[in-house]
């Protein structure tokens, strides 16, 4: 909805107002007509329409006071024409991400507005507090105002410039959905499948960008896993314990062939990268099997590309396969005075795995419980609960 009527009325906070208007005008006429056949069809006709008459005021009131207000043109479409971008929802994602806002802004306001992510998941996705994730969002659409950036869908020249900012956005939408930060439920599928729909039409819209077959790649090889994740009781199942017989293969297949369109362009870049290394763990028959110093060596050139401190200390977990849980403790107490892995529930997590297989109960429980105080999720929670109770009493 809010992404067909921003499209008429040109401006987000307008499309914002006028969707919240069609939700009451709802709550008065289906309680009087009934529920339309079609009500989300009917709730983004009415948001249109009224963000049509703002605009038709708008210019009447332009016209009528000249004096007081700089005259400008507003037309007002009764229907879109065509544009670079066909799809609503992914047009409003390239809108977003404009150039003059910073690239936080650009990712956290699309995530926000056009994903429906909470402000709080987003923060924990960028590893900052709430209430500085709120601020930045409340900054950037203040820059919008402010600046008179006008909403508008990008040309196809323009896409190529804008395309890492969706990407990214994209990839935190999955990310969000995979592993859900809050709630019952470790996956959020809304989320990841809207993610995977986002991304094909990506491809279709710019099938020779080898970023965007990374992406897809990536997505579908790690969602290939989804059904064995958990157990029929919901309990959290590591990579290790999962049932292989199960993972999805025509997503496996589909997969494996984007990682070889994408590494056949020459232009490998960071979700490329990272979708090789899902693949591998695709196809290993098990996960002592897994190709593991192959996968260290995609994580060195990951980090070329993408020097974040978070593929490091995945990086330091394939480590561990190739050179012990010891010489990856080492990398990880390293990663630990990073002050952006502050609050990042996996550092402490991820040490407390490799004190438990060093045969060093008490201080992988101090870790465990590290871990506990930075988890919301109730799925993982329960896991590093049991975890943690096996040490103890190890302990």
């Amino acid at each position: 909805m809010l992404a067909a009527t921003a499209r008429v009325a040109g401006d987000l906070d307008v499309a914002e107002e006028c969707v919240q208007d069609a939700y009451l005008a709802a709550l008065a006429a289906w309680a009087r007509d009934g529920v339309p056949d079609k009500p989300a069809a009917w709730l983004t006709a009415t948001a249109k329409r009224k963000a049509l008459d703002v605009l038709r005021r708008d210019k009447v009131f332009r016209s009528k006071m000249p004096l007081l207000v700089e005259p400008v043109t507003v037309e007002v479409p009764d229907e879109p024409g065509e544009d670079a971008v066909p799809d609503d929802r992914l047009r409003l994602v390239f809108t977003c991400c404009h150039p003059a806002l910073a690239r936080d802004a650009q990712v956290a306001l699309t995530l926000r507005l056009v994903c429906g992510v909470s402000t709080g998941d987003i923060a924990r996705a960028f590893l900052v507090s709430e209430t500085t994730m709120a601020a930045r969002v409340t900054r950037a659409k203040k820059k919008i105002a402010a600046a008179r950036i006008p909403y508008r869908v990008p040309e196809a020249a323009e896409l190529p410039e804008r395309l890492d900012a969706v990407l990214t956005v994209i990839h935190l939408l999955y990310t969000t959905g995979h592993t859900a930060p809050t709630g019952a439920d470790l996956v959020r599928v809304d989320l990841v499948e809207r993610a995977v729909h986002l991304t094909r039409m990506l491809l279709a819209l710019m099938p020779d960008e080898p970023e965007v077959r990374g992406l897809l790649a990536l997505l579908l090889l790690t969602d290939a896993r989804r059904a064995t994740r958990t157990d029929e009781a919901g309990r959290l199942l590591v990579l290790a314990d999962q049932d292989r017989s199960r993972w999805d293969r025509a997503a496996i297949a589909e997969g494996n062939d984007l990682v070889l369109g994408a590494f056949r362009t020459g232009r490998v870049g960071r979700y490329a990268l990272q979708a090789a290394i899902a693949s591998l763990h695709a196809v290993a028959p098990s996960y002592p099997a897994t190709d593991w110093p192959q996968i260290v060596r995609l994580y060195d050139e990951l980090r070329k590309r993408w020097p974040s401190p978070v593929v490091a200390l995945n990086r330091a977990v394939a480590v561990s396969m190739v050179d012990g849980p010891a010489a990856a403790l080492a990398e990880v107490d390293a990663l630990a005075v990073d002050p952006r892995l502050a609050g990042y529930p996996y550092l402490p997590a991820i040490r407390a795995d490799l004190l438990r297989r060093l045969d060093r109960p008490a201080e992988a429980a101090t870790a465990y419980r590290a871990a506990l105080d930075l988890v919301d999720n109730d799925a993982e929670r329960d896991f590093l609960t049991a975890r943690l109770s096996e040490v103890t009493a190890a302990g």
